[in-house]
């Protein structure tokens, strides 16, 4: 069982060293940090008065050197007014301090949990936690919308909904800032790919950004009053996000009224006098561009006005003092490790696990009953609590699901006659040696040494059985070959395995003359798994050749082929064909779904054909996936009984998994993004990658789906003319007992465009267990003037329930409810007409209606 002492540190040692000094710890008891000073929303009028005075100290230099970063992580002091630095830290899943933290699930999966309490409850611990490392500024939230699954850093936004994913960060806002933390909102905006995310401009027009990808924004600032805004590194319409006026000032400043700091993703000012003419207060890390060599010369030969600098200035020092960065007293009694932000963790992860499939109720699974469980994939040991990039956080423990559900057997499974309670763990991948010591050539392999690096000239020969990382020696700056001829024992697909003997290796393999494709992603270990690029056909025969660059002279190469049947390792198949349960856990890590890059929409290396294979050993193989959202399913799930998606559960994923396998918990998570049968599916399919590359350096991202997005574009068949569905619908998700929904009343059958309305209806847990769901409120116009989508998401709550127990849910909606963007009027519209009010569990489950007029 694991056992974890909490750890504390002195805060000086926290907010003045990077690093954490094995001399500044101490063990402390376990308590619940008492809550700090709430954020101010603003600053008062005295506070505004001592900005002024404390603007008027500083020289025009002095001024440009505070609007840009000093080091990595902090804004520049000036001792003459009494201003410290500013300390932000990463980020929205954990701090990353240079001090471990509690790595909380990812964004996405808070956003499953579709309960904005639980995102205030973790935004609150983030603040408590950061306020422990002395980090003044968290950067988070992440509120871009999901536009495709192969998005790089889907996993830490809130999915495809702007109404699911402002609640979600609007309570994340409210809980940080009531720690005394400032909340930075980001990546501002359209950074909905990670793809050439420099140069690409994304290009949406006013009523799809206002619409889709702004709501979460501009909630962030109207309603959590958040700290800061970061911009994104993508152009926005051909402008880069740090040098658009129309995002920064017309809009964010201007019309929302945001008083606050819009800083700079980190090195992604690329002039820095547009920068500052275009409404970026602060360039992070450093000033490489708004510095003093560049906005001197500005500001004294008029192009740049010293107001604007001014203004830069007055928004530090309004956070700095709104935050009291500059006055706040150290703190020795906080813990760094909190049991209080590990039990948010847990609670996280066990309601945002969506449980996708579960045929013939093969979840939960008995304790009692379940002898031996068979725990088999990459994603087993150790924790895969995040992706990667600046997500990553290093902590003070996680819980792997071999670790969560082995402490959970130990300690529910009671001894019974006949039955000793395992679980037996494999990671699946066959053994290296075996696969290439089994692979059959007719006549063995021919292998050419030769001493140039070309493979020409003169070639010293052999013939050998296989090639199964044996040591050869090879002449200095000279390459080898083997070739062989395969026959196949069976029809199916194959797949040529290679061992690289040392990292400067290099290989091409030929599959009858031809090369074949090596993909970053076919590495496992030291072994590549290249596909044939066609099945073959049992007797069929093929020529295969290795071309091997070696980087040394002594190397230890393989070469081999193996059947896809065959792809798992003996150990697997024999505890899985024995055990009572299978459970496979398949997805994605911090090294294949990160920032920075796309990840591919099909599971890595090979995990497809594992699943496919297990399941055809045992009919009882259940699926858990990590992923920041869909992935192609289309070759498994019907092989399979059972699902659970995790996204990336934190800390505590492997506690939380067991507790809802075994049914301690009953899942409550719901999809925060529709889940495509497959990427053609999916409404950006023409839209997601650069139509327009006439220019290189600036390709353009044109969506032209508009406002058409997930399940927008499903659910309305005006657009969706081939009634294309998805597989699994947004906001569904399944549980281990039933809902019915019923009593669907509106507070008026009609209103005055602008007045609220109050719905209210019934939900009733009619099965026999306790649970929770979510009560989903959809807004559709019956005959639009303009092209709308059949419905949207408008209004939500979590409900939960014991068995038997009804409740009557009570939901507001406002005039923005039944608004679309007017690009001709530069307004939010409400026409007059008549509205329909879904309700249900889903975007495709919705039993319930009502019709309101609006006049």
């Amino acid at each position: 069982m694991r056992s974890l002492l909490p750890l504390a540190i002195l805060r000086s040692a926290a907010r003045h060293t990077p690093q954490l000094l094995l001399g500044s710890l101490f063990v402390a008891a376990t308590c619940m940090n008492a809550p700090l000073a709430s954020a101010q929303q603003t600053t008062t009028a005295a506070q505004e008065q001592q900005i002024d005075q404390m603007l008027a100290k500083l020289t025009l230099e002095e001024k440009i050197d505070l609007i840009g970063g000093v080091s990595s992580w902090y804004t520049h002091a000036e001792p003459s007014i009494g201003l410290a630095p500013i300390r932000m830290s990463d980020g929205p899943a954990g701090l990353r301090s240079g001090i471990p933290a509690i790595a909380y699930p990812a964004p996405i999966a808070l956003a499953a949990s579709w309960d904005p309490s639980l995102a205030e409850r973790m935004g609150a611990s983030l603040g408590r936690d950061a306020h422990a490392r002395g980090v003044d500024i968290l950067l988070g939230p992440g509120v871009n919308i999901a536009r495709a699954p192969m998005g790089g850093r889907n996993f830490e936004y809130m999915g495809e909904d702007p109404w699911l994913a402002s609640r979600t960060a609007v309570g994340y806002i409210r809980g940080v800032q009531s720690q005394g933390v400032g909340a930075t909102v980001k990546h501002f905006m359209l950074n909905n790919q990670e793809f050439n995310r420099h140069d690409a401009s994304s290009d949406a027009d006013e009523r799809t950004k206002r619409e889709i990808y702004l709501p979460a924004f501009e909630a962030a600032v109207k309603e959590a009053h958040v700290a800061a805004i970061m911009d994104s590194y993508n152009l926005v319409d051909g402008v880069h996000s740090t040098q658009n006026g129309w995002m920064n000032v017309e809009l964010a400043k201007k019309e929302w009224g945001f008083d606050g700091v819009i800083m700079s993703d980190w090195v992604a000012v690329y002039d820095g006098v547009e920068a500052a003419k275009n409404g970026l207060d602060l360039e992070m890390p450093f000033a490489h561009f708004m510095s003093r060599d560049t906005l001197l010369p500005a500001v004294h030969n008029g192009s740049l006005s010293e107001k604007l600098i001014d203004d830069k200035v007055r928004r530090i020092l309004r956070l700095s003092l709104r935050f009291g960065t500059s006055g706040r007293q150290e703190d020795d009694s906080t813990s760094l490790f909190s049991e209080d932000s590990d039990k948010t963790a847990l609670d996280i992860a066990k309601e945002s696990i969506v449980l996708l499939k579960n045929d013939g109720a093969v979840l939960p699974l008995n304790v009692e009953k379940t002898c031996t469980l068979a725990i088999i994939g990459p994603n087993a040991s150790p924790a895969v609590m995040g992706g990667g990039g600046s997500a990553i956080v290093a902590t003070h423990k996680s819980v792997s699901i071999l670790e969560g559900i082995a402490d959970y057997v130990s300690a529910h499974a009671a001894s019974t006659p006949g039955c000793t309670h395992r679980v037996l763990y494999d990671d699946g991948f066959p053994a290296g040696y075996d696969v290439l010591s089994q692979s059959h050539f007719e006549g063995g392999l021919k292998q050419q040494v030769f001493s140039t690096n070309n493979w020409t000239g003169a070639a010293t020969e052999s013939v050998r059985d296989h090639l199964a990382e044996d040591r050869i020696v090879a002449p200095k700056n000279g390459s080898i070959r083997w070739s062989g001829r395969f026959t196949a024992p069976k029809a199916g697909n194959y797949f040529v395995i290679v061992h690289e003997g040392r990292a400067p290796d290099h290989h091409t393999v030929f599959v009858d003359g031809e090369p074949l494709p090596t993909k970053n992603t076919d590495l496992h270990g030291e072994l590549y798994y290249q596909p044939l690029p066609r099945p073959l056909m049992q007797g069929q025969s093929i020529d295969l050749r290795l071309d091997y660059l070696p980087g040394n002279t002594e190397v230890s190469p393989g070469f081999g082929i193996l059947q896809e049947d065959d792809i798992l390792s003996a150990r697997a198949r024999s505890i899985a064909k024995h055990a009572d349960a299978v459970l496979f856990t398949a997805g994605f890590d911090k090294s294949t779904e990160h920032e920075g890059a796309d990840r591919t929409f099909e599971l890595p290396l090979l995990q497809d054909i594992f699943i496919r294979n297990l399941a055809a050993l045992n009919p009882r193989t259940i699926v858990t996936l990590n992923a920041g959202g869909n992935v192609d399913m289309r070759s498994w799930l019907e092989h399979v009984p059972a699902l659970l998606h995790l996204w990336y559960p934190g800390e505590e994923g492997g506690t939380a998994l067991a507790d809802v396998l075994f049914g301690e918990q009953n899942p409550e998570g719901h999809l925060p993004v529709s889940f495509e049968y497959k990427w053609e599916d999916n409404p950006t399919l023409h839209s997601y990658y650069p139509q327009d590359t006439s220019n290189p350096n600036t390709p353009h991202i044109r969506y032209t789906e508009g406002i058409f997005l997930g399940y927008r574009y499903y659910e309305s068949p005006a657009v969706n003319t081939q009634h294309t569905k998805p597989r699994f619908p947004f906001g569904f998700g399944l549980s281990y007992t039933t809902f019915n929904f019923s009593n669907l009343a509106l507070s008026q059958p009609s209103l005055k465009a602008g007045d609220p309305l109050t719905v209210t209806l019934t939900v009733q847990n009619t099965g026999s267990v306790e649970g929770a769901t979510v009560a989903q409120l959809y807004v559709g116009e019956q005959s639009p003037k303009v092209a709308r989508p059949a419905y949207e998401l408008k209004a939500f709550q979590k409900v939960n329930l014991k068995p038997g127990e009804s409740k009557t849910v009570s939901l507001t909606l406002d005039s923005r409810s039944f608004a679309y963007w007017s690009n001709e009027k530069k307004n939010w519209q409400v026409d007059s007409g008549r509205f329909t009010i879904f309700a249900g569990d889903s975007s495709e489950h919705l039993p319930l209606k009502q019709e309101v007029s609006i006049h």
